[in-house]
């Protein structure tokens, strides 16, 4: 499903929030959720959550609520999440280790299907059943096992180098973990967690509070 461009970030950015809470739901073998009992979960209005599902159709039944299972497919599927994305992961210390042992990706719909280091005593070993792969065969492997989407966590004098050789070789999305600003091409979507910011901007408020 193609999103539209008037449709706000911050819309964007809340659906996997609701996602996750209808997983939880479902779990919890509710069938029918209402949009306060959404917004309490999440801490978010009930008429914000109904104007950011509105954005995308029309859900649920006015009186009675949104049907749990339904919903949750619905925002699965404008997420992308059934594509079920072959994804890598460029750099397997222990961030990058990590990552490849997170239990949930294949829940939901990213597989992991290749690891990649320049370290020789790294490339050989397996995580999470997944072999570590010689950098230099990245081109080969992207195009083997259709990987769309690479997860970088090296140091970031190498990120860049390393997001060059992952687009070169199809992958359309970048998962970035180093701490340093890159260029990719327009038709390539980057989303980049800097840890450094996220942690200094805690404590900027745990010191102002």
């Amino acid at each position: 499903m193609k999103v539209q461009a008037s449709i706000s970030k911050a819309t964007i950015d809340r659906l996997p929030l609701y996602f996750r809470a209808l997983r939880n739901a479902q779990e919890e073998g509710l069938d029918i959720i209402s949009s306060d009992e959404l917004g309490r979960r999440l801490s978010i209005t009930p008429e914000q959550i109904r104007k950011d599902l509105t954005s995308f159709g029309q859900f649920g039944k006015k009186g009675v609520g949104y049907y749990v299972n339904e919903l949750k497919k619905n925002v699965s599927n404008i997420l992308g999440l059934d594509n079920h994305w072959n994804m890598a992961i460029v750099g397997v210390g222990h961030l990058g280790a990590a990552l490849a042992n997170y239990q949930n990706l294949g829940m939901l719909g990213f597989q992991l299907v290749a690891l990649f280091d320049r370290k020789p005593e790294v490339i050989g070993t397996t995580v999470n059943h997944v072999q570590v792969e010689d950098m230099e065969r990245v081109s080969e492997i992207v195009h083997e096992r259709n990987i769309k989407i690479g997860v970088i966590t090296v140091p970031a004098a190498f990120a860049q180098d390393v997001a060059d050789r992952l687009i070169s070789a199809g992958v359309k999305g970048i998962w970035n973990f180093a701490p340093a600003k890159m260029c990719v091409p327009d038709d390539v979507c980057i989303v980049n967690e800097d840890i450094f910011t996220g942690l200094s901007t805690l404590s900027y408020h745990m010191v102002h509070m």
